[in-house]
């Protein structure tokens, strides 16, 4: 039941400290549009999603204003194309095609799903998909796209992670008059998970039902404010004030995830309890952190202090919500954070702090742009990096890195909206190409085998 008191703070959420429900994600099984070829499962693709999620936009403006929480994106996520596909993966465009057309019939925001799971093994199909990836970002507007190249039940699959360096350099080079814009369409996983909301990294996995609504919440600004009322308490008084806010603001996407999927027809799916933050003012992630000590992110205590947040997010968020998932913790994203961009440009936020960060939060290396000739084996080092951190320690990691063409270190790329803008970091200029070019796979670790 709630009191009088509850909806008035909630209300003051909403005005003042940027609470919102970040996105309304419908999920949707494609595989029952399978048909013998690419141009037939094309058109069963497109009729399928504008049947299925016509009413996601309206539904989500209609829950806005009769509860008066913004709901900022409206997404839908498929079934890994890659699938779809396997019988004519050269044609995976044509399937893109209708989907990015069937984005825009809809008036959603973004459409994730253009993956392939290659975790332990790359299949002769799937090795053709990806070869794809670049030419469809970079032709399609709204259409994102991900790889799960590990996973700690299977290790690392060295062959997929060197593709990748390769694919995130020709998305960027293809881009090159947006700043590289179809490189931050891309993510490249470990331990993906099936049920992820936001993008560019979300995907219906085979183990879903037909159609559901995940949700992602976020209130960044809620949580800073709630620190600030206690600006001399020590760090245990503080993770209590944060699991309690993280408790109001998941049950308030709670409440809006169940009513989404009623009337949507259908199941309701889970509620991603990440705190994701934007380039405005008053909605970062790195602002808490410095609230709750640390003077510039990327400081000495920054990776304490967010372990401190991620943890009681998620103890806070769970006992709020029936099905949490996707996942679930505190984003790091460089160019949609004022106070990442801000550390950045001053020199305090550098690839290393960003993979240490990795190990205590969500996701990983995550909206960074590097020099646009940065060495394709380079990016997949990274990648093999923030991979083995998730492989490592069973939790799902990820890279959504930039290669700016033309740029360097000192400028900037600008996208505009949520994917904000980024001070262009330094990378290390050592040779990995070794490691890379040496293929195979890393394998799982011991403690993965626990039947």
């Amino acid at each position: 039941m709630f009191t009088n008191f509850d909806v008035l703070e909630t209300i003051q959420m909403v005005e003042k400290e940027h609470l919102d429900i970040r996105t309304i994600t419908m999920g949707l099984s494609l595989l029952s549009c399978i048909r013998d070829n690419a141009k037939d499962t094309a058109q069963k693709v497109y009729d399928l999603v504008c049947t299925k999620a016509e009413k996601i936009v309206k539904t989500a403006s209609d829950l806005s204003g009769e509860y008066g929480i913004p709901i900022v994106n409206k997404r839908v996520s498929v079934t890994p194309v890659s699938l779809l596909c396997a019988a004519f993966p050269k044609d995976a465009p044509l399937i893109a095609k209708a989907l990015d057309d069937a984005a825009e019939t809809l008036g959603i925001d973004f459409l994730g799903g253009y993956s392939a799971l290659v975790h332990k093994s790359t299949a002769s199909y799937e090795r053709e998909f990806m070869q794809t990836i670049p030419e469809v970002l970079a032709s399609t507007k709204r259409l994102c796209s991900s790889v799960n190249v590990g996973s700690t039940r299977t290790g690392i699959n060295m062959e997929a992670v060197g593709q990748l360096g390769k694919i995130f350099k020709e998305a960027a080079f293809l881009t090159k008059d947006a700043d590289g814009i179809g490189a931050a369409k891309l993510v490249a996983f470990c331990n993906a998970v099936e049920d992820n909301p936001f993008m560019a990294g979300a995907f219906h996995g085979v183990g879903e039902a037909d159609v559901v609504v995940n949700v992602g919440v976020s209130g960044p600004g809620v949580v800073k404010k709630a620190l600030e009322k206690i600006p001399d308490a020590n760090l245990t008084e503080a993770a209590e004030m944060i699991k309690r806010t993280a408790f109001k603001i998941t049950r308030a996407g709670q409440l809006i995830a169940k009513e989404a999927a009623k009337r949507l027809n259908a199941q309701f799916g889970i509620v991603d309890l990440s705190l994701a933050p934007t380039p405005a003012v008053g909605d970062s992630v790195a602002h808490i952190l410095e609230e709750l000590g640390v003077s510039t992110v990327g400081g000495h205590g920054t990776t304490a202090a967010l372990a401190l947040l991620n943890d009681a997010v998620k103890k806070g968020g769970v006992m709020a919500s029936s099905r949490v998932g996707g996942l679930s913790g505190a984003f790091i994203p460089v160019s949609e954070d004022i106070g990442m961009i801000q550390a950045a440009e001053k020199g305090e936020i550098t690839l290393d702090k960003l993979e240490a960060m990795t190990c205590v939060c969500s996701v990983g290396l995550d909206m960074i742009a590097i020099p646009g000739d940065t060495p394709d084996t380079t990016i997949a080092a990274m990648i093999a990096d923030e991979a083995a951190i998730g492989m490592i320690n069973n939790k799902t990691t990820a890279v959504r890195i930039i290669p700016a063409p033309g740029k360097t270190v000192g400028d900037e790329v600008s996208f505009g909206g949520l994917l904000g803008r980024a001070p262009v970091l330094p990378v290390h200029g050592t040779d990995s190409s070794r490691l890379i070019l040496r293929g195979g796979n890393i394998p799982a670790p011991i403690h993965s085998f626990k039947n």
